[in-house]
């Protein structure tokens, strides 16, 4: 059990420096490369964002381990404590101070998760042999979220297109997720099948989106605005489609259901707090005179 936790809270400090550090390099990209491919060409090209991306891989690969060892719902919420890691990290590398409705709006997002997985504790179903209506149907449900989502996101100040754009990002990484899930039980006939298997080019195609995604949402405003909907939006993407593609199980007796709601309200209210707060929407959103001048341009 310590090792789990050890391990989960290791995963999530490696995940919240990998983001810290890929918010502040996107942030130094033209305001006129957001939603553009050039963004992600000319963030591949920076070391230093390339470390962020190598940051955020160890944790992902530490969670993975975390999971392999201890339960879900134990690792999930531990490593989404990365927001209470990412945001402290980003307002000190900003020369600015989190406020209590801050550090309320994340405590309140990774308890409310933390609720919501305990009492439903998703577990069951199986990753093969399912009907591909299941996928299509499913898999385009999200996609098509994430589609809308960005559409709003066009002609919206900053901070309110940083918030959708990561709310998109993280309805794709949710989907990553369970394609991760498929993909790795196509070991069983071999390294090289998984390799030519639909769902790992699937997974490809979504990772890459999810990200880009991700970086527009960085570019566009401070990290705060971005990162509690990725961190809240990522698991409950996943177990949704757990749920109705791979056939797990959430407990939904009466007094476990309503802690889960009482969960996504808690959720919802700490992702408000903090995308709302005045470091995200008043003079602290951008950084620098410079890109100022950049957005008006």
């Amino acid at each position: 059990m310590v090792l789990v936790i050890a391990v989960s809270l290791a995963g999530a400090l490696f995940i919240a420096v990998g983001f810290v550090v890929q918010q502040h390099a996107a942030s130094e990209e033209p305001a006129n490369e957001r939603l553009s491919p050039r963004l992600l060409l000319h963030l591949v090209r920076r070391p230093i964002w390339l470390g962020g991306i190598a940051a955020m891989a160890a944790g992902q690969v530490l969670g993975a381990v975390a999971l392999a060892k201890g339960d879900i719902a134990l690792v999930e919420p531990l490593m989404a404590t990365n927001l209470l890691f990412a945001l402290p990290l980003a307002a000190r590398w900003r020369h600015q101070r989190l406020r209590m409705r801050e550090w309320l709006g994340a405590g309140a997002l990774v308890v409310g998760l933390a609720a919501f997985i305990a009492a439903g504790h998703p577990a069951g179903g199986s990753t093969r042999h399912l009907p591909w209506p299941n996928w299509v149907i499913s898999g385009g449900l999200i996609v098509l979220v994430a589609v809308a989502l960005v559409s709003l996101s066009r002609r919206r100040p900053a901070a309110r297109q940083a918030s959708l754009l990561a709310a998109a990002a993280g309805c794709l990484y949710g989907l990553q997720d369970a394609l991760t899930e498929r993909s790795a039980a196509e070991l069983h006939n071999g390294l090289s099948s998984m390799l030519i298997s639909w769902p790992v080019f699937a997974l490809l195609l979504v990772a890459v989106s999810g990200l880009f995604l991700a970086q527009s949402a960085f570019e566009a405003a401070p990290l705060a605005a971005s990162l509690p909907l990725v961190t809240g939006l990522e698991p409950i993407t996943g177990i949704c489609f757990g749920v109705g593609v791979y056939g797990e199980h959430l407990n939904l007796a009466p007094a476990l259901l309503a802690v889960e709601v009482a969960g996504v309200v808690a959720m919802a209210w700490g992702v408000y707090l903090v995308a709302a707060s005045p470091i995200i929407t008043g003079a602290a959103l951008l950084p620098s005179t410079a890109r100022a001048g950049r957005e008006a341009a």
